[in-house]
């Protein structure tokens, strides 16, 4: 994968920490709440990914086959006029190679992506999300936030995800229960200029689950 070199983060308790994709099948063990992959971008592909206009980056939600995530990327970034660059080419690739991890892990033969650029506080609360499990991974921009509550009230220390590495996290349709009590949202970042690149998969058993 083009993401190569490892980067050490503190994580909270529950959280498994991998520093090569086969060791995310941490997440499927007991008591693990999240697993993320330690890692960041190449600086040339960070450099390219933070300069460009945020109205050229791709975007677009679809379900799809975990060996279609690279069209269908390669199909965004045409549509949004994405830069053909190798740079580009590294985008795709990446998130074609973590649909595949993804997809194997769960053993989903389905994927919901989504790639979204976020400028506003989308999702600001803490929150567990009503799915079984979702990787997110952020190209561009801070990195999802989240820590334990034991209460339901926001956590009392957070943590934040580094930039390219992706974190894999357990919804509240995972059994068994009860939950885990780790929570996670998007960083709040309305009226900075920021913009952030977010990918979203999420395990689907069929199609007609995004109805």
């Amino acid at each position: 994968m083009m993401l190569a070199r490892a980067l050490v983060r503190n994580a909270a308790v529950g959280v498994a920490v991998a520093d090569k994709p086969e060791d995310l099948k941490k997440f499927l063990q007991p008591g693990c709440a999240a697993a993320i992959w330690r890692r960041q971008p190449m600086p040339e592909f960070q450099s390219w990914i933070d300069a460009i206009d945020p109205s050229l980056l791709p975007q677009g939600r679809i379900i799809l086959r975990p060996d279609a995530a690279s069209s269908a990327v390669n199909a965004l970034c045409d549509s949004a006029q994405t830069p053909d660059c190798n740079e580009r080419d590294l985008l795709i690739d990446d998130i074609s190679a973590l649909a595949e991890v993804f997809a194997d892990l769960m053993r989903a033969p389905y994927l919901r992506l989504r790639l979204q650029a976020v400028t506003t506080n989308a999702c600001r609360r803490f929150h567990i999300d009503a799915i079984t499990a979702r990787l997110v991974c952020t190209y561009r921009g801070q990195g999802t936030q989240y820590g334990v509550s034991t209460d339901g009230q926001d956590p009392a220390r957070v943590f934040s995800v580094a930039t390219g590495a992706p974190i894999l996290l357990r919804g509240t349709l995972w059994p068994p229960r009860p939950a885990s009590g780790l929570l996670h949202r998007s960083p709040p970042i309305e009226g900075t200029g920021e913009t952030r690149l977010v990918l979203v998969l999420d395990a689907v058993n069929e199609p007609e689950d995004e109805a």
